[in-house]
């Protein structure tokens, strides 16, 4: 869910305690819509992350790590002249309005003391991140928008900030819980959440479904009795309290198999037992974990979009052409029947005649049944039984080499398979130009496309885990490091595991030329299903033997092996269990 006025409230007051007195560090922009300003103060400080995203916008205190470009953008550059050591005084929201706006007293060029306000907007698509000076000037903002853009508010240097449009809705916190009612039963041909929604204001969907089911049900305004009347009222009025008490509880719902599904500041009950509820100790831990694997995607998608098209369009291309390669070999099926052509007409020439369409011949390859065969009549029979005999030796070659191309064509396709899966799964630059360079020394992009790259001249070393029982666990990122991981620095008494005919990356068990256990042969296991194509699925297959057993076949693409000895493990992923078996570095 989009992070509501109401949510945000209580955030606000969270980063007011944590934020206050402290002083900018460092100002980063790992993405275009993003900003990073590391915190220090008496009161701990971190690093605040505000996003303007149009799909996860929103403002919080964070844990997590963020790669950032080779060249810092102008804004961050701008950002950082005039934030650096810049102190907080105040964290505020107007109403409930999605904007956050974070006072400063920070020093100039000369010198001087002055107040400057960064406006966090969050606000979907219109989200934005704004610099405005002490005179309400606009300094930059993450997005400027033109008269091109928007005709009701600019958001330009130099320009006037102003506050986005107002909602023309009831705010909590000024009018009263009664008032509020009113105003929601006055509709009664709407249903009661979309009446809430459209009268209160900074309520999501979400809280106003919560409202109406809490209340007796979401049935239309004009049906409800009076107590339900009453039950809507307490509710807001509940809802006001927390806000005024700074009492909000930050609460997530996780579907059956652990994956946040959606959050508030109270707890939810609409959904009954299809979703459990799990409370956490602040508002931006909730939202780490809650954004942190969309975010991941989300940049992924964003930094790899051309390499994600060139895949799938070599996809498209591999695909058409093997079908057409099939269609020809079934063709070829019928190659027989050339050479029997062949060898009746020869066989039969001394009585067959000239210049007819057909022969009529007695087939002694079928119990001398009658068999008529096309002729070309401006051909002797010779010459006829001698253009059989070319088709067929025709087909027979072009046979053996359909055979090869589908062979050769079908082992691509699955090499792009498991690029688009390790592509999936990259997070940072660096990673994602791995994938590029593997892909022009493949040949499939232009070399000098990924030349002066950052991140080429030290490869990325493969994910490190540490099994429960003490042994380290290595994964690969992509196919060139799983090469590399597999064939060359695996011992060759170490354990090798990957997803049984699913992409997903190499995983070794570095023995050390002790016995693995089974506890964790199975972490094992699971991680190898969790870095692959099937980690959202359960009981995944997963194939292990010792890496002597391992062989590349000639010529094979990256991350190809075979083996013939090994056995399966049948797992189900547990990205938890991979989170807390990881080695931070």
């Amino acid at each position: 869910m989009p992070i509501d006025a109401v949510f945000l409230e209580s955030l606000c007051e969270e980063l007011q305690e944590k934020l206050l007195a402290c002083r900018v560090d460092k100002v980063q922009q790992p993405e275009r819509d993003t900003i990073l300003l590391s915190m220090r103060g008496a009161s701990g400080g971190g690093k605040l992350l505000l996003t303007a995203s149009p799909n996860h916008p929103r403002i919080q205190l964070t844990n997590l790590s963020f790669e950032n470009p080779a060249q810092p953008p102008m804004f961050c550059m701008l950002m950082r002249k005039h934030l650096t050591s810049a102190q907080i005084t105040d964290v505020r929201q107007n109403g409930l309005d999605r904007v956050l706006a974070i006072d400063f007293s920070a020093t100039n060029e000369l010198g001087d003391k002055v107040a400057l306000t960064l406006y966090a907007e969050i606000m979907a698509k219109h989200s934005n991140l704004i610099l405005v000076s002490e005179s309400g000037r606009i300094v930059d903002a993450v997005k400027r928008i033109d008269c091109t853009q928007s005709s009701v508010r600019q958001i330009l240097p130099g320009g006037e900030y102003r506050d986005p449009p107002a909602q023309n809705k009831l705010s909590l916190l000024e009018e009263t819980a009664e008032k509020t009612t009113e105003t929601v039963f006055s509709f009664s041909s709407k249903m009661l959440s979309s009446s809430l929604l459209g009268c209160v204001e900074g309520a999501s969907p979400l809280i106003c479904r919560e409202i109406a089911e809490m209340s007796g049900g979401d049935i239309q305004t004009g049906c409800a009795d009076e107590a339900q009347r009453e039950r809507v009222c307490a509710a807001l009025e509940s809802i006001k309290n927390r806000l005024d008490s700074n009492s909000g509880e930050p609460t997530m719902l996780k579907d059956e198999s652990g994956k946040p599904f959606d959050f508030s500041f109270e707890e939810i009950h609409q959904y009954g037992t299809a979703y459990t509820s799990e409370s956490y100790d602040c508002f931006s831990q909730l939202l780490d974990e809650f954004y942190s694997e969309r975010d991941r995607i989300d940049r992924t998608r964003q930094r790899s979009s051309d390499l994600q098209k060139l895949l799938s369009n070599a996809t498209s291309r591999i695909s058409r052409r093997l079908n057409n390669q099939r269609a020809e070999l079934a063709a070829c099926a019928d190659k027989d029947e050339l050479r029997i052509n062949a060898e009746l007409i020869t066989a039969y020439q001394h009585a067959l005649g000239k210049g007819v369409p057909f022969y009529e011949v007695a087939d002694y390859y079928n119990e001398n049944k009658p068999r008529r065969i096309n002729a070309d009549p401006a051909l002797s029979p010779s010459a006829n039984a001698q253009k059989y005999y070319k088709e067929y030796r025709k087909a027979k070659t072009a046979e053996q080499m359909l055979a090869t191309l589908i062979e050769q064509g079908e082992a691509e396709l699955q090499y792009i398979d498991t690029v688009s899966d390790a592509l999936s799964r990259a997070s940072g630059f660096g990673e994602i130009n791995e994938i590029r360079a593997e892909l022009a020394a493949s040949g499939y992009i232009k070399r000098k496309s990924v030349q002066n790259k950052k991140g080429l001249q030290k490869p990325s070393a493969p994910m490190e885990y540490r099994s429960t029982d003490g042994f380290k666990i290595l994964v690969g990122r992509n196919n060139v490091q799983n090469d590399k991981l597999s064939l060359k620095t695996a011992a060759k008494g170490d354990m090798w595991l990957h997803t049984q005919k699913i992409p997903g990356s190499h995983v070794i068990i570095c023995a050390e030329g002790m016995e693995i256990p089974d506890s964790t042969l199975e972490e094992a296991a699971r991680l190898a299903a969790y870095h692959s194509r099937a980690r959202e699925s359960s009981n995944v297959p997963v194939d292990y033997t010792r890496v002597k057993n391992l062989k590349k076949p000639v010529g094979a693409k990256p991350g190809k092996v075979i083996y013939h000895v090994y056995n399966t493990a049948f797992v189900t992923p547990d990205s938890a269990e991979a989170e807390k078996l990881a080695v931070k570095v």
